[in-house]
């Protein structure tokens, strides 16, 4: 940073003013002071774009100039950093990026779609420039995770991360415990409460969190950024009955990103998942997130806090343009874009574990030896059946869970099982991860 910049304003334009829009504006006026002292400068919000001028955000905007349009805001000539908090991949907010590098700003942002599918292009573009491209709020909210990984661990070969990062699902999955009650009701409770959208398709789909886990991917094993080939499955099927065999078997159950460097290439999946109860990730309950990395001399270190809000979000674009503010910053995704390793993605049906499955079966004879014999033809290896009750003649719940088997041979078994005229409900499978 030239010596004469140091002591000017950092000055910033921020395009979004939703929850967490305006949670950034609130922290910067509340925690001024602090800020300064930190930066060695004061940051000064010089412009802002939204959609409604009316609406009332809790925050003064008096003293800055307002934009309609977010691109627009983005050439705002005073501007040094320009703050994307609108969101999606595509659009206005893409736009407003490219155009913000174009022009020579800085960019902060809190989107991980547009990092997950456009992540490494922005890298180069900005690093083309002396650019940053800074993302602390796009993955786990307050949870200093990228800094962790990119800076903290940066002496480590880390190989593997693996984590709880979407609070929605969190919730919804520990209320599912706690309470006994199905999927749909929690999902609507939920709803009420504001912790799911009204559309809840990208949280309880997977979607949000295979989004942050192909960002945490590339920035822990220095690739570049690869969503298409994330394996994503949400928690839409999970009933209470599986809490209730879970709970019997010793495991939680979590939605989990995992990425994972393995024999075959770098696995990246999202699926729900057991975990035994004495792994430091079943204890976080509620709307936390929480990041496991494994890296060869830290060994392992967790990092656990809210994952989303106007507050913990606030906190970590706050963070960001300190780091701005200061003229400390890293290559996007911890080595430059252009050396990005290229890496073989490991395929789902690679993956190696065991398995949990539930199933609902016609109470008769026989119907038993047929499911054990579709797994012996697939060389899986039955470790536990539970089967709680009679009702012969009537559909009955059936859980069994398997030794360490290949991901495809599992998929074949359950194939076989699920054609199978006594077996009245698609099987329901759940991952079993031995943390």
């Amino acid at each position: 940073m030239p010596e004469s910049q140091k002591n000017d304003p950092l000055r910033i334009a921020v395009a979004g003013l939703g929850t967490v829009g305006a949670g950034v504006l609130k922290l910067l006026a509340e925690q001024a002071d602090i800020i300064e002292q930190r930066c060695g400068r004061r940051i000064e919000v010089v412009a802002v774009s939204a959609r409604s001028r009316g609406k009332d955000r809790g925050i003064d905007l008096s003293t800055v100039e307002w934009y309609d349009d977010p691109v627009k805001l983005a050439a705002h000539p005073g501007a040094d950093v320009v703050v994307e908090l609108i969101g999606g991949s595509e659009g206005p907010a893409k736009a407003t990026v490219e155009t913000a590098l174009e022009l020579g700003r800085h960019v902060v942002t809190a989107n991980k779609a547009l990092l997950a599918h456009h992540g490494t292009e922005l890298a180069a573009q900005a690093e083309a420039k002396g650019l940053a491209v800074a993302f602390e709020a796009a993955v786990a909210g307050g949870i200093p995770i990228i800094k962790g990984l990119r800076e903290g661990l940066a002496g480590n070969r880390v190989s593997e991360v693996h984590g709880i990062l979407n609070g929605t699902c969190n919730y919804i999955l520990t209320e599912m415990r706690t309470t006994g009650r199905e999927f749909a009701d929690v999902l609507a409770e939920a709803q009420k409460l504001g912790y799911a959208e009204a559309d809840p398709s990208f949280d309880i789909d997977g979607v949000d969190a295979a989004h942050k886990l192909a960002v945490l991917t590339s920035v822990a094993f220095g690739t570049p950024v690869d969503f298409a080939s994330v394996h994503v499955e949400g928690i839409r099927h999970v009933s209470a009955l599986d809490f209730d065999y879970a709970d019997a078997l010793g495991y939680r159950i979590k939605l989990l990103g995992i990425a994972r460097r393995t024999e075959q290439g770098i696995e990246q999946r999202v699926h729900p998942c057991m975990v035994p109860k004495a792994a430091p990730i079943a204890a976080v309950d509620g709307v936390f997130n929480a990041v496991i990395a494994q890296g060869d001399f830290v060994d392992r270190v967790l990092f656990v806090g809210r994952g989303a809000g106007a507050g913990p979000t606030a906190s970590a674009v706050v963070a960001d343009l300190i780091d701005v503010a200061r003229g400390r910053f890293t290559p996007t995704f911890g080595v430059p874009a252009a050396q990005l390793a290229k890496a073989q993605p490991s395929p789902m049906e690679a993956r190696r574990g065991a398995y949990y499955v539930r199933l609902m079966v016609v109470d008769r004879p026989g119907v038993i030896a047929d499911i054990a014999a579709a797994m012996r033809d697939q060389n899986v290896s039955m470790e536990q059946f539970l089967q709680r009750g009679r009702a012969p003649g009537e559909a009955v719940p059936v859980v069994l869970t398997t030794h360490d088997t290949n991901e495809a041979a599992m998929q074949r078994a359950l194939a076989t099982i699920g054609a199978k005229e006594a077996v009245v409900e698609p099987p329901r499978m759940i991952r079993i991860e031995q943390f």
